[in-house]
């Protein structure tokens, strides 16, 4: 069974993931910031991320640097509500495998997560 850090400020954000993402048959792992992302990050076995682009206190980028200097194997996806190119473009070479933009299409967001995690 896969593992997916779930990454967002806004706990209805997380939630939806969360119980969308253990119907599909992953175990999901949540954190509400920055520090808490990259300290469960760094203490649990994950498969891959989905990390929001605006989060108080260190902002997705830096946690995307952080996770793929760790481990640059790992899919992670961003997600923004505010579909800044240019930060989009950036989170792409660092090496963000795609991103998505609120409000989403969960089955568009559930179907990009799964085709990332099996490639």
């Amino acid at each position: 069974m896969k593992t997916i850090l779930i990454v967002d400020d806004q706990a209805g954000i997380r939630i939806l993931l969360n119980e969308v993402f253990q119907r599909e048959g992953y175990e999901t792992v949540l954190a509400g910031n920055g520090l808490e992302a990259l300290k469960l990050f760094s203490e649990q076995q994950v498969d891959g991320v989905i990390l929001d682009m605006k989060i108080p206190g260190m902002n997705g980028l830096e946690i995307l640097q952080h996770i793929k200097e760790q481990k640059p194997e790992i899919p992670v996806m961003m997600m923004t509500a505010y579909g800044e190119q240019d930060l989009i473009n950036t989170a792409m070479s660092i090496g963000a495998v795609g991103y998505f933009t609120k409000p989403f299409n969960i089955f568009t967001v559930v179907g990009e997560v799964k085709k990332a995690l099996h490639k």
